[in-house]
């Protein structure tokens, strides 16, 4: 990090600069190597000519994290970062480690928010204390600089907070008041944090319940796609109006979405896009078509675990073991449903109740074996699961089944 001497010293030297040339006509060199040395301190103005002839911002040489240093630090905090979750091992706490000497200095420039912004999250990650303070810290630095992509992310994350949490309420009134808030600040907004706000409050706003609102600012947030020829978040809303057409069984609709976003897979590379599209196909033929011959025979050829990636593989077993209940093999069923481990990144209702469903159908297949114990205790799970979750197909399906599994 270095005295104020120490980085005059490694920016001159940086520069190829002798002492003589950085001294000029203002400066003499004697004095030029006490300052570098820490036996003299400059005057402002001393410092401002300095800075000057280093081509820096004089802030530069008053902070105490040299600018340079810290873009170092924030590459490698970058690339850290930015590991998917599926291949996480302890990519946060090496975050921790590596900026953590840094933090209290941490006051002005990109850097220093960026910095804050990633060691803020990945205290929370941690489930550590002061992520807070340090995330407020960012967004001023960001709203300074003017930077509202940035300053936009800070708020949405805090919002994601909430929905982790599984309080669907905060997290929309958040959202909606971060989105308010960056939009007073700027009036407009760039395209791609105007399409994070329409596609997180139309999840939000579903989370709640609130299909009419939701489907509004899903619509809108395609159309604006459109017409802006940004198809940033295109894929996912486009997943979000397939769900939809999808629990009200508009088979039309449902397919021109899937139809959408296999062109987008196509034209961005996008296997996940088409793989949800396959998903999607097999997942209406088992909850609601109940064609679970045809889903399995969909499984088996076009979404076996094979081409899954650690997050699919829960999907791939709860459809593979739903067909397998609809074909009579219970125990086989059983097999898939107990290999289900929801992810710690799961949290919409509509994922949930999906997952939810397997102790329902655990709870048929049980029935169906002679073992009523097994089967209340799983119909119990299943109901206990979805019982604050809105309703949806498939908390109807668990309800239902409930009372079935308790009638017999």
């Amino acid at each position: 990090m270095g005295t104020l001497g120490e980085r005059i010293r490694t920016l001159r030297k940086q520069r190829k600069m002798t002492l003589e040339a950085l001294a000029g006509d203002q400066l003499t060199k004697g004095m030029l190597s006490l300052i570098e040395n820490n036996k003299a301190n400059p005057s402002m103005e001393s410092l401002s000519y300095i800075a000057e002839r280093l081509g820096v911002e004089m802030s530069e040489l008053l902070e105490e994290n040299d600018t340079q240093e810290l873009r170092e630090v924030l590459k490698t905090a970058e690339q850290l970062f930015i590991v998917d979750f599926d291949e996480l091992t302890d990519e946060h706490g090496k975050i921790l480690d590596l900026v953590g000497p840094y933090v209290e200095k941490l006051t002005q420039g990109y850097e220093a928010a960026r910095l804050l912004d990633i060691y803020g999250r990945s205290l929370y990650y941690e489930k550590q204390d002061g992520w807070q303070e340090l995330l407020d810290k960012a967004a001023n630095i960001y709203d300074q600089m003017n930077i509202t992509r940035r300053f936009a992310a800070v708020g949405i994350f805090r919002s994601l907070v909430k929905f982790t949490e599984h309080d669907y309420n905060a997290a929309l009134e958040l959202l909606l008041a971060e989105r308010s808030q960056t939009e007073a600040r700027n009036g407009l907004i760039d395209p791609l944090t105007r399409l994070d706000f329409d596609y997180l409050e139309a999840v939000l706003h579903y989370a709640v319940g609130n299909a009419e609102e939701a489907i509004r600012v899903m619509n809108e947030g395609i159309e604006y796609s459109k017409e802006k020829q940004v198809f940033y978040r295109i894929d996912h809303l486009y997943r979000l109006a397939t769900f939809h057409a999808m629990m009200n069984e508009d088979v039309e609709a449902m397919e021109y979405y899937e139809r959408k976003i296999e062109l987008y897979g196509d034209f961005a590379d996008d296997e996940e896009a088409i793989l949800f599209t396959k998903f999607a196909r097999v997942h209406y033929l088992t909850s609601y078509k109940k064609e679970y011959k045809k889903a399995l025979d969909l499984i088996n050829g076009h979404y076996g675990e094979a081409h899954l990636t650690k997050s699919h593989r829960p999907y791939s077993y709860m459809e593979k073991g739903k067909a397998l209940y609809g074909l009579g093999k219970y125990e086989k069923a059983l097999a898939c449903f107990g290999k289900i481990v929801i992810a710690d990144y799961v949290h919409h209702p509509f994922d949930l109740s999906i997952f939810y469903e397997k102790d329902a159908y655990a709870a048929l297949c049980h029935q169906a074996l002679g073992d009523e114990v097994e089967a209340i205790r799983s119909i119990d799970i299943a109901v206990n699961n979805i019982s604050d979750m809105p309703r949806t197909p498939y908390k109807d399906f668990i309800m239902e089944t409930n009372d079935l599994i308790r009638r017999t």
